[in-house]
C-alpha cells in the first residue's frame, strides 16, 4: 500500500495510516457498508450508483482497502468485493472500534447542535456518508452545494456544517432564493440605507453584511433570475458589497452553503444558470437522499419528532408513543415531502390521537381507506359497432320517436330510417354488446 503523505513525512505507523484511510467519505463509506453486510459481494458499478461516485474513484479506494485488508476481492469475473477482517490483530482492533462508533462525529464534536443532528440522521449507510461528508465540509471555508427534493432537511445539514466549522460563532443566515422576487434581491441581500426607496424609514443591514464571519446559506438557489445571478457571482468575485442608496463598499467574509433540488447542470446547459457560478457554488457537493431511500431511519426519526413536539408543548418527551401498526403505515407510505412531511404527519397524528398512543387507525390519511373504483375497460370497438350502440340509445330513451332522435343525432329522418333497417333495430331490442 501506497503510504499517505502529511505535509512534509509519510504517516508509516498503524493507526496513522488507519486514521488516514477513514478521513475519506467514500472510505469509510464504503467499509461501512461492506461491514454491514459480510455475507454479501458487490460489483465496482453498484458502489458507483449506490455512492453516486466515479468509476476511478471507486476503483482507487477498493484498492486501499484491500491493501489494509479490510477488503478483499471475491473469486470470480467481473470483478466483486467483500469485507474482510485484517489479519493484524491491531489492525482488525482499529477496525472494530471504527464500526463500533457508528457515525459518532468524533469526541470534541458533542456540542448540543451536533447532538441534535445525531438524533435526526438516524443509521442508514447513505446518511452515515452524509455525515462524513458534513464532518469534511466543515474543515475549510470551501463552497457547499447541497442536492436533495425539498424538505429532506438542507438547511439542517447547512446549519451543522456552520456550527462545526471555525464560522460556528458567527451568524447563519438563510435566505429562499425561490420567495425572493427580483425587485426585493438586492435590499434583502445587500441591504439599504435610509430613504434609498420609499419605506426607507431608516437603514437595514442585508443578509450578506449580517453573514459577515458567519455563513450565508441560499436556498433553491437553482430559482435565482439570471439578473440575479450576475449580482451574486460579483459579490463572491469581489467580496464586496454597497446596500441600497449607499455609496459605501463594504468588505465581506462569509462561507456560501447553497441547496437546490434542480438539475443545475442541466441549467447551464440550457443556459438557464450561469457556468461560472454554478463552478463557484459547486466546490463541493453533497446529495440529501429522500425519506423514501432511507426508510430504515423513519422509526427513529419518528419517536424523535414524537419527542420534539411533546416538548415543543410542555408535556414529557415519553408522554406520546407510536404503536407498531402505525410505524408499518409509515414503512409503506412513500413520503414525497419528505422529513418535513413526517413531521407534519406525527404532529397532526399527536393531536387527534384520542390516547397518547399514536395507532394505525390515527394516520390512516396516509393510506385512504376507499381505493377508487377502476372501472373495467370496454373491449375497443368499430366505428359501424360504436354507431350502432348509440341510435339504438337514443331511440330507447326517446321512446323511439324518431323526429326527436334524428334532431339529438343531428341527421336527417331519412338518414336515421336508413340506419334503422341497416343496423336491424327494433323497439324492445336488447342493447347489442360492443364488438371486439
Amino acid at each position: 500500500m501506497t503510504l499517505p503523505s502529511t505535509g512534509t513525512r509519510e504517516v508509516t505507523d498503524l493507526p496513522g495510516r488507519f486514521k488516514w484511510l477513514v478521513q475519506s467519505p467514500l472510505r469509510s463509506g464504503l467499509i461501512r457498508y461492506l461491514h454491514s453486510r459480510t455475507s454479501e459481494a458487490f460489483s465496482v458499478e453498484g458502489f458507483m450508483q449506490r455512492f453516486g461516485r466515479l468509476q476511478q474513484d471507486v476503483e482507487n479506494c477498493l484498492r486501499e482497502l484491500v491493501a489494509f485488508g479490510i477488503a478483499r476481492r471475491a473469486p470470480g469475473t467481473p470483478a466483486r468485493y467483500e469485507a474482510a477482517r485484517p489479519g493484524d490483530p491491531a489492525a482488525a482492533r482499529l477496525l472494530d472500534g471504527f464500526l463500533a462508533e457508528q457515525g459518532v462525529v468524533s469526541h470534541e464534536d458533542r456540542s448540543p447542535a451536533v447532538q441534535r443532528f445525531r438524533e435526526m440522521i438516524g443509521s442508514d449507510e447513505k446518511m452515515l456518508i452524509v455525515f462524513e461528508w458534513i464532518r469534511t465540509a466543515a474543515k475549510s471555508d470551501i463552497s457547499v452545494l447541497m442536492l436533495g427534493p425539498t424538505g429532506s432537511g438542507t438547511e439542517v445539514v447547512a446549519r451543522m456544517i456552520h456550527e462545526l466549522s471555525r464560522r460556528g460563532s458567527g451568524r447563519f443566515q438563510a435566505v429562499n432564493c425561490a420567495a425572493l422576487p427580483d425587485a426585493l434581491f438586492e435590499s434583502e441581500l445587500f441591504g439599504y440605507e435610509k430613504g434609498a426607496f420609499t419605506g426607507a424609514h431608516e437603514r437595514k443591514p442585508g443578509r450578506i453584511e449580517l453573514a459577515d464571519n458567519g455563513t450565508l446559506f441560499l436556498d433553491e438557489i437553482g430559482d435565482l433570475s439570471m439578473v440575479a445571478q450576475a449580482k451574486l457571482l460579483r459579490v463572491l468575485e469581489d467580496r464586496r458589497i454597497e446596500r441600497l442608496g449607499g455609496r459605501e463598499s463594504i468588505e465581506v467574509n462569509f462561507r456560501l452553503i447553497s441547496a437546490t433540488n434542480r438539475p443545475l447542470d442541466q441549467f447551464v446547459r440550457d443556459d438557464r444558470f450561469r457556468e461560472d457560478l454554478y463552478y463557484r457554488v459547486n466546490a463541493f457537493s453533497i446529495r440529501l437522499p429522500s425519506l423514501r431511500e432511507r426508510k430504515s431511519d423513519i422509526p427513529l426519526l419518528a419517536h424523535r419528532l414524537l419527542a420534539r413536539y411533546c416538548d415543543a408543548n410542555g408535556l414529557a418527551v415519553d408522554s406520546k408513543t407510536i404503536e407498531q401498526g402505525a410505524l408499518d403505515l409509515f414503512a409503506s407510505y412513500h413520503w414525497p415531502g419528505n422529513i418535513r412531511e413526517l413531521e407534519s404527519t406525527i404532529s397532526r397524528a399527536a393531536v387527534s390521537a384520542p390516547s397518547n398512543v399514536i395507532r394505525a387507525a390515527d394516520v390512516q390519511f396516509l393510506h385512504p381507506a376507499e381505493t377508487p373504483v377502476v372501472k373495467p375497460r370496454e373491449p375497443l370497438t368499430s366505428l359501424r359497432d360504436a354507431e350502432r350502440v348509440h341510435i339504438l340509445r337514443v331511440l330507447e330513451q326517446l321512446g323511439w320517436n324518431k323526429k326527436q332522435a334524428a334532431k339529438v343525432l343531428e341527421i336527417s329522418r331519412g338518414t336515421l330510417y336508413r340506419k334503422i333497417l341497416e343496423y336491424e333495430l327494433e323497439p324492445n331490442q336488447s342493447e347489442p354488446s360492443p364488438v371486439a
